[in-house]
């Protein structure tokens, strides 16, 4: 089990990222665009650069949703590989079958 001030730590980053989206994809847009000139562009980049770090989508870290475990999380699933398995075991996820050879 993970700490509980680093799961909600990265649920605090989730919550700004979705907050800020739209803003930083605008600010990204006008920074991109080679037909604007210089300075819009780089008072854009100061307004970019303004805002919370923990706004930035590569900030969120991919968590399981059970224990909170960085490590070995299946993207689809959102849980990771030691919870999937102990789910698997307990006969909680249909189709899957713990194998043996």
């Amino acid at each position: 089990m993970a700490k509980l001030s680093s799961i909600n730590k990265n649920n605090r980053r989730i919550k700004l990222s979705n907050r800020f989206y739209e803003k930083r994809a605008k600010l990204k847009k006008i920074i991109m665009d080679k037909k604007i000139s210089l300075e819009e562009r780089f008072k854009a980049q100061q307004k970019l650069s303004n805002l919370p770090r923990n706004s930035a989508k590569i900030r969120v870290m991919n968590r399981c949703q059970i224990t909170g475990r960085p490590h070995g999380v299946y993207r689809k699933l959102k849980i990771s590989r030691i919870a999937l398995r102990q789910l698997g075991l307990q006969g909680k996820i249909p189709g899957l079958i713990k194998s043996s050879w």
